[in-house]
């Protein structure tokens, strides 16, 4: 990373993605397990095929490498492709979920994985993959208090060989890692303050000091919930101010719309898994 001449901000460098994603063939809203759900409100399926498919093209158009796996009928949430594992040096760790109506994903994701050469390593510990795991500066950040356990902080660091650091999320609206922070290339982060007990924010401030700290607008709207390849990052269309806060770092902000997506919960980077070969 190098600093240009005009304006004094890093030139960052893209780096572009091998990405799993999963169509969103079968998604509505048929149960609540997170405050993001309302099974009372309509959803178009649709739409967020639509939407999704968006998403899919922005990827395509910047040159990542994008594997899909077929949804499976009877689970909507498939589509969040980000939990369903968390994927380094060629090992997958599968995911085990908290809720009984998202259990069998955890199996789907470990075929995929297994069926594409992966190294599949099956979870004792509960874990909802890179929604709570995320890779930063050689070392995982891994969230707890509302989907994944702190056991499985250890037992992804055993099978890893990577130093894990546990955040505590305290506000249920982020209940993934992945909704209160993004990774914006290999070592720069942005994050919403209050989504984290005073001991994690310590932790956050020490190792990150130069990190983008959100508004609480643009973290309603999951802006957080993005997708880096070092230079462009795929956010939230609405999420304008994090889009100019990027903007003034050198980055390059694609505002994309999955709102009806954001009715199950997830947005951008839910619905977007990090393959590392």
């Amino acid at each position: 990373m190098t600093l240009t001449d005009t304006n004094q901000t890093p030139a960052r460098t893209a780096t572009p993605r091998t990405v799993l994603m999963c169509r969103p063939s079968h998604f509505t809203v048929v149960y609540r397990i997170n405050p993001w759900m309302d099974p009372e409100m309509p959803t178009d399926t649709a739409l967020a095929v639509r939407q999704w498919e968006t998403l899919y093209q922005t990827y395509v158009d910047l040159g990542f490498d994008v594997q899909l796996i077929d949804p499976v009928e009877g689970l909507p949430d498939m589509v969040y492709a980000a939990n369903g594992g968390f994927v380094i040096d060629n090992i997958a760790y599968g995911a085990s979920f908290t809720h009984p109506q998202r259990q069998p994903e955890g199996p789907a994701y470990m075929d995929w994985f297994g069926a594409n050469g992966f190294d599949v390593r099956e979870p004792v510990e509960v874990n909802e993959g890179e929604g709570d795991f995320l890779l930063v500066d050689g070392v995982i950040l891994a969230g707890m208090g509302f989907r994944s356990a702190s056991n499985s902080h250890k037992e992804l660091a055993e099978i890893s060989g990577r130093e894990v650091i546990s955040l505590n999320l305290v506000n249920p609206s982020f209940y993934h890692l992945d909704t209160a922070m993004a990774i914006l290339d290999d070592s720069s982060i942005a994050y919403l303050p209050s989504a984290f007990d005073k001991p994690s924010l310590e932790i956050l401030r020490e190792r990150f000091p130069d990190a983008i700290i959100v508004t609480e607008e643009d973290a309603a709207v999951l802006g957080l919930n993005s997708f880096s390849d070092g230079y462009n990052v795929v956010i939230a269309a609405r999420a304008t101010n994090f889009e100019a806060q990027l903007r003034e770092r050198g980055y390059n902000p694609i505002g994309v719309d999955l709102s009806e997506l954001l009715l199950g919960g997830g947005g951008v980077k839910c619905c977007t898994l990090q393959l590392r070969r």
